[in-house]
């Protein structure tokens, strides 16, 4: 039995790093786009822009080595792995990383569900770490996935997990909606 989970980690690794290959080797650099050109794409064209190398990606993603690999209409889901540039110096990886990489994936939930000419940003998130990463953990992946979203306000949940499935946070947050100036 263990075997066969064991198995299943590595086939699931294996997916993970071949899609963070394609996923990278599209990518457009870090940037911010204009936001004339934000106004006429929906949340979802928006991050498909990113994920198809359209789109420049976030800073932050690239400082702190994560991105989104998978997205459809309320899912979202970026990949990171922690290494020792995320450490606190109790010798784990800050939760700082955790709540970063949880926001990115909540808020681009709620994110692909909006239509054109409208944004969003966090109101509020709640994270809970329920156990510690450190550099051994490998790739992790945080998903966001939409609860509602309604005129002014949009709700998500989301968690991350490893290879094996094993769950180290989970979050939800509230997103204000409104019109881009």
């Amino acid at each position: 039995m263990r075997d066969a989970i064991s198995n299943d980690t590595s086939a699931v690794l294996s997916q993970w790093r071949a899609r963070e290959a394609e996923v990278r080797a599209t990518m457009a650099e870090p940037g911010i786009i204009e936001l004339a050109q934000m106004k006429t794409m929906t949340g979802m064209e928006f991050l498909q822009g990113i994920l198809d190398g359209r789109v420049p990606v976030a800073h932050i993603g690239k400082t702190m080595d994560f991105f989104p690999v998978e997205g459809e209409p309320g899912r979202i889901v970026f990949q990171g792995t922690p290494g020792r540039q995320h450490y606190n110096p109790l010798g784990s990886v800050h939760g700082g990383y955790f709540c970063t990489l949880l926001d990115s994936a909540v808020g681009c939930a709620v994110q692909s569900m909006l239509p054109k000419g409208i944004g969003y940003t966090t109101l509020e998130i709640k994270v809970n770490l329920i156990r510690a990463l450190t550099d051994k953990t490998g790739p992790v992946r945080a998903e966001g996935k939409v609860i509602q979203v309604g005129r002014q306000v949009g709700t998500a949940e989301g968690r991350i997990i490893d290879a094996s499935g094993k769950v180290y946070a989970h979050a939800t947050t509230t997103c204000l909606i409104f019109p881009l100036p």
